[in-house]
């Protein structure tokens, strides 16, 4: 499967930068708890790579139960010829869903996690809606690198799902292991890049207006890769 491999590799890539740049949670919160704390910089980093490695493993175990069924389907005499097809099919319709959900969720303003940094250093986590009024203060919770950590385990990429379900179903434990790898090293390095420079008073680039898209990107890209493999050729 090297030319799907390959494909898959763009696409971990091209999900993993975007999901983290379109999610100001990636790098924010270890920003303003790290200057809140005045920690140095390597104290924010590694706690910014702990979480990060927290929020990609989370997602790998979520994504256990599609790479089962893909493994199990395997196994199967009659499903070698059509697994190919199949996979890639499967990705599509993953993306198809995410990028619907996407979307829904975009359209309803959906909830999601915002951290302030308040009088006196302290970071606070609570759930907004875009162009909410102000957030009730029995609303917030304060912030400490461990319960950054458990935000981080209890919030997993859900993208990785269906790119992992496709070497599973092809029976490609390598292929697993690549596109993790890979998820992961670049999901790492964005976090990193984004937090060093807001650490030193930089933004490399305004993107909280993606934010409430960030489930659409990530399903519009799957569909693109899916789409690719299946009309293309990739």
């Amino acid at each position: 499967m090297v030319p799907e491999l390959n494909t898959l590799i763009i696409a971990a890539i091209s999900i993993s930068v975007l999901h983290t740049l379109t999610g100001p949670d990636h790098y924010i919160p270890f920003i303003a708890i790290g200057k809140a704390k005045k920690w140095t910089l390597g104290r924010t980093l590694f706690w910014t790579v702990i979480c990060g490695i927290g929020h990609v493993l989370s997602s790998v175990l979520l994504a256990l139960g599609g790479v089962a069924l893909g493994f199990s389907l395997s196994k199967l005499s009659w499903f070698e010829e059509v697994r190919g097809g199949l996979a890639a099919w499967a990705l599509f319709i993953f993306g198809f869903i995410f990028l619907i959900i996407g979307l829904y969720q975009a359209y309803r303003n959906k909830k999601h996690k915002h951290f302030d940094v308040y009088e006196g250093g302290e970071v606070y986590v609570y759930e907004h809606r875009h162009n909410q009024g102000p957030v009730m203060p029995s609303e917030r919770r304060k912030v400490t690198p461990w319960v950054l950590l458990v935000i981080f385990l209890l919030g997993p990429c859900e993208p990785m799902i269906p790119l992992l379900t496709y070497p599973a179903i092809l029976n490609s434990t390598t292929g697993i292991i690549i596109i993790t790898a890979v998820f992961l090293f670049f999901t790492l390095l964005m976090m990193v890049i984004m937090v060093v420079l807001g650490y030193y008073g930089y933004s490399l680039i305004k993107t909280e207006f993606l934010e409430k898209y960030m489930t659409a990107i990530a399903g519009g890209a799957i569909v693109v890769c899916a789409a690719g493999m299946i009309f293309l050729g990739w």
